[in-house]
Protein backbone atom coordinates (compact mmCIF):
# COMPACT_ATOMS: atom_id res chain seq x y z
CA UNK A 1 0.00 0.00 0.00
CA UNK A 2 1.25 3.51 -0.80
CA UNK A 3 2.04 6.12 1.83
CA UNK A 4 2.55 9.89 1.54
CA UNK A 5 6.04 9.49 3.02
CA UNK A 6 6.97 7.25 0.07
CA UNK A 7 5.11 8.61 -2.95
CA UNK A 8 2.80 11.32 -4.19
CA UNK A 9 -0.91 10.45 -3.63
CA UNK A 10 -1.88 7.86 -6.24
CA UNK A 11 -5.60 8.66 -5.93
CA UNK A 12 -7.53 11.95 -5.77
CA UNK A 13 -7.55 13.48 -2.31
CA UNK A 14 -10.51 15.09 -0.57
CA UNK A 15 -10.62 18.89 -0.89
CA UNK A 16 -13.14 21.66 -0.20
CA UNK A 17 -14.05 21.39 -3.88
CA UNK A 18 -15.18 17.75 -3.44
CA UNK A 19 -17.72 18.53 -0.71
CA UNK A 20 -21.29 17.46 -1.48
CA UNK A 21 -24.35 19.70 -1.56
CA UNK A 22 -25.35 18.19 1.80
CA UNK A 23 -22.05 19.25 3.34
CA UNK A 24 -22.43 22.77 1.98
CA UNK A 25 -25.96 22.91 3.36
CA UNK A 26 -24.56 22.23 6.83
CA UNK A 27 -22.26 25.21 6.40
CA UNK A 28 -25.23 27.42 5.50
CA UNK A 29 -27.20 26.15 8.49
CA UNK A 30 -24.33 26.99 10.82
CA UNK A 31 -23.94 30.44 9.25
CA UNK A 32 -27.63 31.16 9.82
CA UNK A 33 -27.38 29.94 13.41
CA UNK A 34 -24.32 32.10 13.97
CA UNK A 35 -25.96 35.25 12.61
CA UNK A 36 -29.25 34.69 14.46
CA UNK A 37 -28.12 33.25 17.80
CA UNK A 38 -24.39 33.64 18.41
CA UNK A 39 -23.33 37.02 17.03
CA UNK A 40 -25.89 39.05 19.06
CA UNK A 41 -24.66 37.40 22.27
CA UNK A 42 -20.89 37.58 21.79
CA UNK A 43 -20.35 40.62 24.00
CA UNK A 44 -22.37 38.97 26.78
CA UNK A 45 -20.46 35.70 26.38
CA UNK A 46 -17.13 37.48 26.61
CA UNK A 47 -18.37 39.33 29.71
CA UNK A 48 -19.44 36.03 31.32
CA UNK A 49 -23.06 37.15 31.61
CA UNK A 50 -24.71 34.40 33.68
CA UNK A 51 -26.38 31.67 31.65
CA UNK A 52 -25.89 33.27 28.23
CA UNK A 53 -23.26 30.96 26.73
CA UNK A 54 -25.04 27.87 27.99
CA UNK A 55 -28.34 29.08 26.51
CA UNK A 56 -26.71 29.62 23.11
CA UNK A 57 -25.11 26.17 23.17
CA UNK A 58 -28.53 24.73 24.02
CA UNK A 59 -30.00 26.44 20.96
CA UNK A 60 -27.23 24.83 18.92
CA UNK A 61 -28.42 21.55 20.39
CA UNK A 62 -31.92 22.19 19.06
CA UNK A 63 -30.43 22.23 15.54
CA UNK A 64 -28.40 19.08 16.15
CA UNK A 65 -25.09 20.97 16.10
CA UNK A 66 -24.04 19.46 19.42
CA UNK A 67 -24.96 15.87 18.54
CA UNK A 68 -23.46 15.32 15.10
CA UNK A 69 -21.23 12.48 16.31
CA UNK A 70 -23.71 10.93 18.72
CA UNK A 71 -25.36 7.76 17.35
CA UNK A 72 -29.01 8.06 16.32
CA UNK A 73 -30.02 5.47 18.93
CA UNK A 74 -29.06 7.96 21.64
CA UNK A 75 -30.60 11.07 20.12
CA UNK A 76 -27.78 12.14 17.79
CA UNK A 77 -27.32 12.63 14.06
CA UNK A 78 -24.38 10.21 13.58
CA UNK A 79 -22.99 12.30 10.70
CA UNK A 80 -19.84 11.66 8.72
CA UNK A 81 -16.56 13.37 9.54
CA UNK A 82 -16.67 15.92 6.69
CA UNK A 83 -20.01 17.19 8.03
CA UNK A 84 -18.48 17.74 11.46
CA UNK A 85 -15.44 19.48 10.00
CA UNK A 86 -17.61 21.83 7.93
CA UNK A 87 -19.60 22.74 11.04
CA UNK A 88 -16.43 23.38 13.07
CA UNK A 89 -15.04 25.72 10.44
CA UNK A 90 -18.26 27.73 10.23
CA UNK A 91 -18.40 28.01 14.04
CA UNK A 92 -14.87 29.39 14.27
CA UNK A 93 -15.41 33.13 13.92
CA UNK A 94 -15.18 33.62 17.67
CA UNK A 95 -12.98 31.51 19.92
CA UNK A 96 -14.86 32.20 23.13
CA UNK A 97 -18.14 30.72 21.92
CA UNK A 98 -16.27 27.94 20.14
CA UNK A 99 -14.65 26.93 23.42
CA UNK A 100 -18.04 26.43 25.07
CA UNK A 101 -19.48 24.54 22.12
CA UNK A 102 -16.68 22.07 21.43
CA UNK A 103 -15.59 21.50 25.01
CA UNK A 104 -19.12 20.10 25.28
CA UNK A 105 -19.77 18.38 21.95
CA UNK A 106 -16.16 17.35 21.29
CA UNK A 107 -13.96 16.16 24.13
CA UNK A 108 -16.85 16.55 26.59
CA UNK A 109 -19.01 13.98 24.74
CA UNK A 110 -16.78 11.84 22.53
CA UNK A 111 -15.15 9.79 25.32
CA UNK A 112 -18.61 8.47 26.13
CA UNK A 113 -19.49 7.96 22.45
CA UNK A 114 -16.31 5.99 21.82
CA UNK A 115 -15.85 4.09 25.10
CA UNK A 116 -19.14 4.06 26.97
CA UNK A 117 -21.22 0.99 27.72
CA UNK A 118 -24.73 0.83 26.30
CA UNK A 119 -26.13 1.62 29.74
CA UNK A 120 -23.84 4.63 30.16
CA UNK A 121 -24.77 5.90 26.74
CA UNK A 122 -28.51 5.52 27.40
CA UNK A 123 -28.14 7.36 30.69
CA UNK A 124 -26.14 10.33 29.48
CA UNK A 125 -25.94 10.77 25.69
CA UNK A 126 -29.54 11.90 25.03
CA UNK A 127 -29.14 14.59 27.68
CA UNK A 128 -25.78 15.67 26.27
CA UNK A 129 -27.29 15.81 22.78
CA UNK A 130 -29.88 18.35 23.87
CA UNK A 131 -27.48 20.13 26.26
CA UNK A 132 -29.68 19.32 29.21
CA UNK A 133 -26.30 18.28 30.55
CA UNK A 134 -23.21 20.32 29.68
CA UNK A 135 -20.07 18.25 29.27
CA UNK A 136 -16.39 18.82 30.05
CA UNK A 137 -13.11 16.90 29.93
CA UNK A 138 -10.83 16.88 32.97
CA UNK A 139 -7.35 15.51 32.29
CA UNK A 140 -4.81 18.26 33.07
CA UNK A 141 -3.43 18.71 36.59
CA UNK A 142 -1.12 21.37 38.03
CA UNK A 143 1.88 19.03 37.56
CA UNK A 144 0.56 16.88 34.68
CA UNK A 145 -0.17 18.50 31.35
CA UNK A 146 1.06 16.88 28.15
CA UNK A 147 2.30 13.91 30.22
CA UNK A 148 -1.15 12.54 31.05
CA UNK A 149 0.27 9.41 32.69
CA UNK A 150 1.79 11.62 35.39
CA UNK A 151 -1.65 12.41 36.82
CA UNK A 152 -1.73 12.14 40.61
CA UNK A 153 -5.48 12.26 41.31
CA UNK A 154 -6.36 9.15 43.31
CA UNK A 155 -9.32 6.83 42.87
CA UNK A 156 -9.77 4.46 45.81
CA UNK A 157 -12.30 1.65 45.85
CA UNK A 158 -14.59 1.69 48.88
CA UNK A 159 -14.70 -1.32 51.18
CA UNK A 160 -18.09 -2.41 49.84
CA UNK A 161 -16.78 -2.29 46.24
CA UNK A 162 -19.61 0.00 45.09
CA UNK A 163 -17.78 3.30 44.63
CA UNK A 164 -14.46 4.88 43.77
CA UNK A 165 -13.54 7.90 45.87
CA UNK A 166 -11.71 10.52 43.81
CA UNK A 167 -9.33 12.92 45.53
CA UNK A 168 -7.19 15.57 43.86
CA UNK A 169 -7.28 18.60 41.59
CA UNK A 170 -7.71 19.28 37.89
CA UNK A 171 -6.53 22.45 36.15
CA UNK A 172 -7.46 24.53 33.09
CA UNK A 173 -10.80 22.78 32.57
CA UNK A 174 -12.90 24.37 29.82
CA UNK A 175 -16.58 24.59 30.84
CA UNK A 176 -15.27 23.89 34.34
CA UNK A 177 -17.53 26.42 36.02
CA UNK A 178 -20.74 25.25 34.36
CA UNK A 179 -20.47 21.62 33.28
CA UNK A 180 -22.74 18.94 34.74
CA UNK A 181 -20.85 15.86 33.55
CA UNK A 182 -17.07 15.47 33.53
CA UNK A 183 -14.80 12.85 32.01
CA UNK A 184 -12.21 12.67 34.78
CA UNK A 185 -8.90 10.77 34.81
CA UNK A 186 -7.48 9.36 38.03
CA UNK A 187 -5.04 6.69 39.19
CA UNK A 188 -6.48 3.47 40.57
CA UNK A 189 -4.08 1.63 42.89
CA UNK A 190 -1.57 4.41 42.34
CA UNK A 191 -0.59 3.62 38.76
CA UNK A 192 -3.63 2.55 36.73
CA UNK A 193 -4.84 5.63 34.88
CA UNK A 194 -8.60 5.28 34.53
CA UNK A 195 -11.41 7.42 33.10
CA UNK A 196 -14.58 8.11 35.09
CA UNK A 197 -17.93 9.73 34.29
CA UNK A 198 -18.42 12.15 37.16
CA UNK A 199 -21.59 14.16 37.72
CA UNK A 200 -21.22 17.55 39.37
CA UNK A 201 -23.77 16.42 41.93
CA UNK A 202 -21.37 13.76 43.18
CA UNK A 203 -19.45 16.57 44.89
CA UNK A 204 -17.25 18.25 42.27
CA UNK A 205 -16.26 21.79 43.30
CA UNK A 206 -15.18 24.41 40.74
CA UNK A 207 -12.55 27.01 41.41
CA UNK A 208 -12.67 30.66 40.38
CA UNK A 209 -12.74 31.65 36.72
CA UNK A 210 -9.21 31.92 35.35
CA UNK A 211 -8.21 35.22 33.73
CA UNK A 212 -6.60 34.38 30.39
CA UNK A 213 -4.74 36.15 27.62
CA UNK A 214 -7.30 35.01 25.03
CA UNK A 215 -10.57 33.09 24.73
CA UNK A 216 -11.69 35.33 27.58
CA UNK A 217 -15.36 34.35 27.30
CA UNK A 218 -14.81 30.67 28.02
CA UNK A 219 -15.34 29.20 31.46
CA UNK A 220 -11.92 27.92 32.56
CA UNK A 221 -11.52 26.76 36.15
CA UNK A 222 -9.79 24.32 38.41
CA UNK A 223 -11.82 21.39 39.77
CA UNK A 224 -11.47 20.04 43.29
CA UNK A 225 -12.28 16.50 44.40
CA UNK A 226 -12.36 15.56 48.08
CA UNK A 227 -13.29 11.88 48.28
CA UNK A 228 -15.92 12.38 45.58
CA UNK A 229 -17.88 9.14 45.37
CA UNK A 230 -18.34 7.78 41.85
CA UNK A 231 -20.31 4.55 41.28
CA UNK A 232 -18.18 1.73 39.87
CA UNK A 233 -20.55 1.54 36.90
CA UNK A 234 -19.29 5.01 35.93
CA UNK A 235 -15.83 3.73 35.05
CA UNK A 236 -15.39 4.65 31.37
CA UNK A 237 -13.60 1.91 29.47
CA UNK A 238 -11.44 -0.43 31.53
CA UNK A 239 -9.54 0.22 34.74
CA UNK A 240 -5.95 1.04 33.84
CA UNK A 241 -6.83 1.93 30.23
CA UNK A 242 -7.52 5.62 30.72
CA UNK A 243 -4.57 6.54 28.54
CA UNK A 244 -6.38 5.00 25.55
CA UNK A 245 -9.45 7.13 26.26
CA UNK A 246 -7.32 10.25 26.69
CA UNK A 247 -5.03 9.88 23.69
CA UNK A 248 -7.54 8.59 21.14
CA UNK A 249 -10.13 11.24 21.93
CA UNK A 250 -7.42 13.88 21.67
CA UNK A 251 -6.71 12.72 18.11
CA UNK A 252 -10.06 14.18 17.12
CA UNK A 253 -9.28 17.32 19.08
CA UNK A 254 -6.02 17.71 17.18
CA UNK A 255 -7.68 17.29 13.82
CA UNK A 256 -10.34 19.77 14.89
CA UNK A 257 -7.67 22.48 15.19
CA UNK A 258 -7.53 22.36 11.36
CA UNK A 259 -11.05 23.69 10.68
CA UNK A 260 -10.85 25.98 13.72
CA UNK A 261 -7.74 27.63 12.28
CA UNK A 262 -9.14 27.67 8.73
CA UNK A 263 -12.35 29.38 9.82
CA UNK A 264 -10.48 31.83 12.03
CA UNK A 265 -7.86 32.64 9.39
CA UNK A 266 -10.49 33.24 6.70
CA UNK A 267 -12.23 35.75 8.95
CA UNK A 268 -8.96 37.53 9.77
CA UNK A 269 -7.89 37.63 6.12
CA UNK A 270 -11.26 38.90 4.92
CA UNK A 271 -11.27 41.66 7.56
CA UNK A 272 -7.68 42.58 6.65
CA UNK A 273 -8.47 42.72 2.93
CA UNK A 274 -11.38 45.05 3.64
CA UNK A 275 -9.21 47.28 5.82
CA UNK A 276 -6.33 47.38 3.34
CA UNK A 277 -8.72 48.26 0.53
CA UNK A 278 -10.25 51.24 2.36
CA UNK A 279 -7.20 52.50 4.25
CA UNK A 280 -5.30 55.13 2.29
CA UNK A 281 -1.74 56.41 2.66
CA UNK A 282 0.38 58.60 0.40
CA UNK A 283 -2.67 59.12 -1.79
CA UNK A 284 -3.40 55.45 -2.51
CA UNK A 285 -5.07 52.40 -1.00
CA UNK A 286 -2.51 50.47 1.04
CA UNK A 287 -3.74 47.31 -0.69
CA UNK A 288 -1.77 48.48 -3.74
CA UNK A 289 1.52 48.64 -1.81
CA UNK A 290 3.93 45.80 -2.49
CA UNK A 291 4.66 45.28 1.20
CA UNK A 292 0.96 44.86 1.98
CA UNK A 293 0.43 42.67 -1.08
CA UNK A 294 3.13 40.37 0.22
CA UNK A 295 1.46 40.07 3.61
CA UNK A 296 -1.95 39.35 2.10
CA UNK A 297 -0.47 36.79 -0.27
CA UNK A 298 1.56 35.08 2.45
CA UNK A 299 -1.55 34.73 4.60
CA UNK A 300 -3.56 33.27 1.73
CA UNK A 301 -0.76 30.86 0.74
CA UNK A 302 -0.45 29.46 4.27
CA UNK A 303 -4.23 29.21 4.57
CA UNK A 304 -4.55 27.40 1.24
CA UNK A 305 -1.86 24.90 2.19
CA UNK A 306 -3.33 24.07 5.60
CA UNK A 307 -6.85 23.90 4.18
CA UNK A 308 -5.59 21.41 1.59
CA UNK A 309 -3.77 19.30 4.20
CA UNK A 310 -6.73 19.31 6.57
CA UNK A 311 -9.15 18.01 3.96
CA UNK A 312 -6.59 15.48 2.78
CA UNK A 313 -6.41 14.13 6.36
CA UNK A 314 -10.19 14.23 6.76
CA UNK A 315 -10.55 12.18 3.59
CA UNK A 316 -8.03 9.58 4.74
CA UNK A 317 -9.83 9.13 8.05
CA UNK A 318 -13.31 9.06 6.51
CA UNK A 319 -12.35 6.49 3.87
CA UNK A 320 -10.73 4.36 6.56
CA UNK A 321 -13.94 4.66 8.59
CA UNK A 322 -16.11 3.63 5.64
CA UNK A 323 -13.89 0.61 5.00
CA UNK A 324 -14.33 -0.52 8.59
CA UNK A 325 -18.09 0.07 8.43
CA UNK A 326 -18.28 -2.54 5.67
CA UNK A 327 -17.71 -5.18 8.37
CA UNK A 328 -21.09 -6.61 9.48
CA UNK A 329 -22.22 -5.21 12.81
CA UNK A 330 -19.69 -2.36 12.84
CA UNK A 331 -20.78 0.94 14.38
CA UNK A 332 -19.70 4.32 13.07
CA UNK A 333 -18.28 5.39 16.43
CA UNK A 334 -16.09 2.29 16.74
CA UNK A 335 -14.98 2.49 13.12
CA UNK A 336 -14.17 6.19 13.42
CA UNK A 337 -12.24 5.67 16.65
CA UNK A 338 -10.07 3.02 14.97
CA UNK A 339 -9.54 5.25 11.94
CA UNK A 340 -8.45 8.18 14.12
CA UNK A 341 -6.04 5.93 16.00
CA UNK A 342 -4.53 4.75 12.73
CA UNK A 343 -4.14 8.30 11.46
CA UNK A 344 -2.85 9.82 14.70
CA UNK A 345 0.21 11.17 12.85
CA UNK A 346 -1.92 13.16 10.42
CA UNK A 347 -3.96 14.53 13.34
CA UNK A 348 -0.79 15.80 15.00
CA UNK A 349 0.47 17.20 11.70
CA UNK A 350 -2.75 19.16 11.18
CA UNK A 351 -2.71 20.42 14.77
CA UNK A 352 0.79 21.84 14.35
CA UNK A 353 0.47 23.22 10.82
CA UNK A 354 -2.94 24.78 11.45
CA UNK A 355 -2.16 26.38 14.81
CA UNK A 356 1.06 27.91 13.52
CA UNK A 357 -0.64 29.12 10.35
CA UNK A 358 -3.36 30.84 12.38
CA UNK A 359 -0.76 32.55 14.55
CA UNK A 360 1.01 33.86 11.45
CA UNK A 361 -2.21 35.04 9.80
CA UNK A 362 -3.32 36.79 13.00
CA UNK A 363 0.05 38.51 13.22
CA UNK A 364 -0.26 39.64 9.60
CA UNK A 365 -3.76 40.93 10.32
CA UNK A 366 -2.52 43.07 13.19
CA UNK A 367 0.38 44.38 11.08
CA UNK A 368 -1.85 45.36 8.17
CA UNK A 369 -4.11 47.27 10.57
CA UNK A 370 -1.12 49.12 12.02
CA UNK A 371 -1.91 50.96 15.25
CA UNK A 372 -5.58 50.05 14.96
CA UNK A 373 -4.62 46.40 15.07
CA UNK A 374 -3.28 46.93 18.59
CA UNK A 375 -6.53 48.44 19.84
CA UNK A 376 -9.10 46.35 21.72
CA UNK A 377 -11.94 47.77 19.61
CA UNK A 378 -10.67 45.94 16.51
CA UNK A 379 -11.36 42.32 15.68
CA UNK A 380 -7.77 41.45 14.81
CA UNK A 381 -6.50 42.38 18.28
CA UNK A 382 -8.79 39.82 19.87
CA UNK A 383 -8.08 37.26 17.13
CA UNK A 384 -4.35 37.63 17.79
CA UNK A 385 -4.79 36.81 21.49
CA UNK A 386 -7.29 34.02 20.86
CA UNK A 387 -5.04 32.28 18.33
CA UNK A 388 -2.20 31.64 20.75
CA UNK A 389 -3.87 28.88 22.77
CA UNK A 390 -4.04 26.52 19.79
CA UNK A 391 -0.30 25.78 20.03
CA UNK A 392 -0.72 24.73 23.66
CA UNK A 393 -3.88 22.69 24.09
CA UNK A 394 -4.56 19.21 22.67
CA UNK A 395 -0.90 18.51 23.47
CA UNK A 396 1.69 21.22 22.91
CA UNK A 397 3.12 21.49 19.41
CA UNK A 398 6.46 20.36 20.80
CA UNK A 399 5.01 17.14 22.23
CA UNK A 400 3.16 16.49 18.98
CA UNK A 401 6.37 16.98 17.01
CA UNK A 402 8.21 14.50 19.21
CA UNK A 403 5.68 11.73 18.57
CA UNK A 404 5.10 12.17 14.82
CA UNK A 405 8.13 10.21 13.53
CA UNK A 406 7.41 7.23 15.79
CA UNK A 407 3.74 7.23 14.76
CA UNK A 408 4.69 7.27 11.09
CA UNK A 409 7.26 4.50 11.51
CA UNK A 410 4.88 2.35 13.55
CA UNK A 411 2.15 2.53 10.92
CA UNK A 412 4.57 1.93 8.06
CA UNK A 413 5.84 -1.21 9.79
CA UNK A 414 2.30 -2.44 10.41
CA UNK A 415 1.35 -1.85 6.77
CA UNK A 416 4.49 -3.36 5.32
CA UNK A 417 5.51 -0.01 3.81
CA UNK A 418 9.33 -0.01 3.41
CA UNK A 419 9.78 3.47 4.81
CA UNK A 420 13.05 2.94 6.65
CA UNK A 421 14.47 0.81 3.85
CA UNK A 422 13.75 3.53 1.29
CA UNK A 423 15.32 6.12 3.59
CA UNK A 424 18.45 4.03 4.07
CA UNK A 425 18.84 3.64 0.31
CA UNK A 426 18.72 7.42 -0.02
CA UNK A 427 21.42 7.78 2.61
CA UNK A 428 23.67 5.45 0.66
CA UNK A 429 23.66 7.93 -2.26
CA UNK A 430 24.80 11.03 -0.34
CA UNK A 431 27.74 11.78 -2.63
CA UNK A 432 25.62 11.63 -5.76
CA UNK A 433 22.88 13.75 -4.17
CA UNK A 434 25.46 16.44 -3.40
CA UNK A 435 25.74 17.11 -7.14
CA UNK A 436 21.98 17.37 -7.78
CA UNK A 437 21.00 20.13 -10.23
CA UNK A 438 18.38 22.71 -9.17
CA UNK A 439 14.77 21.52 -9.08
CA UNK A 440 12.87 22.75 -12.14
CA UNK A 441 9.25 21.80 -11.47
CA UNK A 442 6.85 21.69 -8.53
CA UNK A 443 6.90 17.88 -8.65
CA UNK A 444 10.68 17.93 -8.33
CA UNK A 445 10.43 20.30 -5.37
CA UNK A 446 8.14 17.84 -3.58
CA UNK A 447 10.47 14.92 -4.35
CA UNK A 448 13.45 16.92 -3.07
CA UNK A 449 11.52 17.53 0.17
CA UNK A 450 10.83 13.80 0.42
CA UNK A 451 14.48 12.93 -0.16
CA UNK A 452 15.75 15.40 2.46
CA UNK A 453 13.26 14.08 5.00
CA UNK A 454 14.32 10.51 4.28
CA UNK A 455 17.98 11.47 4.73
CA UNK A 456 17.23 12.94 8.15
CA UNK A 457 15.26 9.88 9.19
CA UNK A 458 17.83 7.33 8.04
CA UNK A 459 20.84 9.16 9.45
CA UNK A 460 19.17 9.74 12.81
CA UNK A 461 17.89 6.17 13.06
CA UNK A 462 21.34 4.79 12.28
CA UNK A 463 22.98 6.99 14.93
CA UNK A 464 20.30 7.05 17.63
CA UNK A 465 18.49 3.75 16.99
CA UNK A 466 15.47 2.94 19.11
CA UNK A 467 16.25 5.85 21.41
CA UNK A 468 15.57 8.44 18.72
CA UNK A 469 12.54 9.85 20.53
CA UNK A 470 14.73 10.81 23.49
CA UNK A 471 16.72 13.18 21.28
CA UNK A 472 13.97 15.70 20.94
CA UNK A 473 15.66 18.36 18.79
CA UNK A 474 16.62 15.75 16.21
CA UNK A 475 13.18 14.17 16.33
CA UNK A 476 11.46 17.54 15.94
CA UNK A 477 13.60 18.31 12.90
CA UNK A 478 12.50 15.05 11.27
CA UNK A 479 8.91 15.85 12.24
CA UNK A 480 9.19 19.25 10.55
CA UNK A 481 10.19 17.46 7.36
CA UNK A 482 7.22 15.09 7.64
CA UNK A 483 4.80 17.94 8.40
CA UNK A 484 5.95 19.99 5.44
CA UNK A 485 5.93 16.95 3.17
CA UNK A 486 2.31 16.12 4.00
CA UNK A 487 1.23 19.72 3.50
CA UNK A 488 3.22 20.04 0.26
CA UNK A 489 1.75 16.90 -1.30
CA UNK A 490 -1.72 17.99 -0.20
CA UNK A 491 -1.67 21.47 -1.70
CA UNK A 492 -0.04 20.33 -4.95
CA UNK A 493 -2.52 17.47 -5.35
CA UNK A 494 -5.39 19.88 -4.71
CA UNK A 495 -4.07 22.39 -7.23
CA UNK A 496 -3.85 19.63 -9.85
CA UNK A 497 -7.40 18.45 -9.13
CA UNK A 498 -9.01 21.89 -8.99
CA UNK A 499 -6.87 24.22 -11.11
CA UNK A 500 -8.53 27.51 -10.17
CA UNK A 501 -6.86 30.79 -11.03
CA UNK A 502 -4.88 31.13 -7.78
CA UNK A 503 -4.46 27.47 -6.84
CA UNK A 504 -1.31 26.81 -8.84
CA UNK A 505 0.29 30.07 -7.73
CA UNK A 506 -0.43 29.40 -4.06
CA UNK A 507 0.77 25.81 -4.26
CA UNK A 508 4.01 26.80 -6.01
CA UNK A 509 4.73 29.58 -3.55
CA UNK A 510 4.17 27.27 -0.61
CA UNK A 511 6.33 24.50 -2.05
CA UNK A 512 9.31 26.76 -2.62
CA UNK A 513 9.18 28.23 0.90
CA UNK A 514 8.58 24.82 2.49
CA UNK A 515 11.59 23.26 0.79
CA UNK A 516 13.80 25.96 2.26
CA UNK A 517 12.36 25.32 5.72
CA UNK A 518 12.97 21.57 5.44
CA UNK A 519 16.54 22.16 4.29
CA UNK A 520 17.19 24.43 7.27
CA UNK A 521 15.93 21.77 9.68
CA UNK A 522 17.92 19.08 7.86
CA UNK A 523 21.22 20.94 8.13
CA UNK A 524 20.83 21.01 11.91
CA UNK A 525 19.83 17.34 12.09
CA UNK A 526 22.53 16.04 9.76
CA UNK A 527 25.21 18.06 11.55
CA UNK A 528 24.10 16.42 14.79
CA UNK A 529 23.88 12.79 13.64
CA UNK A 530 26.72 12.69 11.11
CA UNK A 531 30.43 13.22 11.71
CA UNK A 532 33.52 14.31 9.80
CA UNK A 533 33.45 14.00 6.03
CA UNK A 534 29.98 12.46 6.07
CA UNK A 535 28.63 15.54 7.85
CA UNK A 536 30.16 17.79 5.19
CA UNK A 537 28.81 15.59 2.38
CA UNK A 538 25.38 15.49 4.01
CA UNK A 539 25.27 19.27 4.29
CA UNK A 540 26.32 19.62 0.65
CA UNK A 541 23.62 17.14 -0.38
CA UNK A 542 20.92 19.01 1.53
CA UNK A 543 21.95 22.33 0.03
CA UNK A 544 22.04 20.88 -3.49
CA UNK A 545 18.64 19.27 -3.06
CA UNK A 546 17.19 22.54 -1.77
CA UNK A 547 18.34 24.51 -4.84
CA UNK A 548 15.54 25.58 -7.19
CA UNK A 549 15.50 27.11 -10.63
CA UNK A 550 14.83 30.88 -10.51
CA UNK A 551 11.15 31.75 -10.09
CA UNK A 552 9.67 35.26 -9.85
CA UNK A 553 7.93 34.76 -6.52
CA UNK A 554 7.40 38.50 -6.12
CA UNK A 555 5.23 38.60 -9.22
CA UNK A 556 3.48 35.40 -8.16
CA UNK A 557 2.56 36.83 -4.74
CA UNK A 558 1.41 40.07 -6.36
CA UNK A 559 -1.02 38.13 -8.58
CA UNK A 560 -2.39 36.28 -5.56
CA UNK A 561 -2.88 39.50 -3.58
CA UNK A 562 -4.52 41.32 -6.46
CA UNK A 563 -7.06 38.53 -6.88
CA UNK A 564 -7.83 38.68 -3.16
CA UNK A 565 -8.41 42.42 -3.30
CA UNK A 566 -10.49 42.11 -6.48
CA UNK A 567 -12.76 39.50 -4.82
CA UNK A 568 -12.72 41.23 -1.43
CA UNK A 569 -12.17 37.93 0.38
CA UNK A 570 -10.08 34.77 0.52
CA UNK A 571 -10.75 32.81 -2.64
CA UNK A 572 -8.92 30.51 -5.01
CA UNK A 573 -11.48 30.66 -7.83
Amino acid sequence: MSDWTIAFPSQPIDTPETLTDEHRAIGRTVDEFWTREVAPQLDAIRAHAPGVARAVVRKAGELGLTSMQIPEAYGGLDLDLPSVVVAVEHLSEDASYLGWHFAHSGIGTLPLVFYGTDEQKRRYLPRLATVELLGAYALTEPQAGSDARAATMRAELTADGRFYELTGQKMWITNGGEADLFTVFAQVDGNKLTAFLVERGFGVVSGAQEHKMGIVGTSTTALYFDRVRVPVENVLGAVGKGHLVAFNVLNFGRLKVGPIAIGGAKKILDVSIAYATTRRAFGASIATFGAVERMLADAAIRLYAVESATWHAVGLIERDTQTRLATPGASRSAAELAAFERHAAECSIIKIAASEMLDDVADIGVQIHGGYGYHVDYFVERAYRDARINRIFEGTNEINRVVIPSLVLKRAAADGVPLLEAARRRLDTLSALATSPPAETDDEVVERARTITQLMLAAAERRRGAGLRQHQEVTMGIADGMIELFVMTSCLARARQAPHSSAGDMASAYLHAALARIASAAEDVMSSVCEGNEARTATAAVRALAARAPRDLIALRARIAQRLVQEGRYTIG
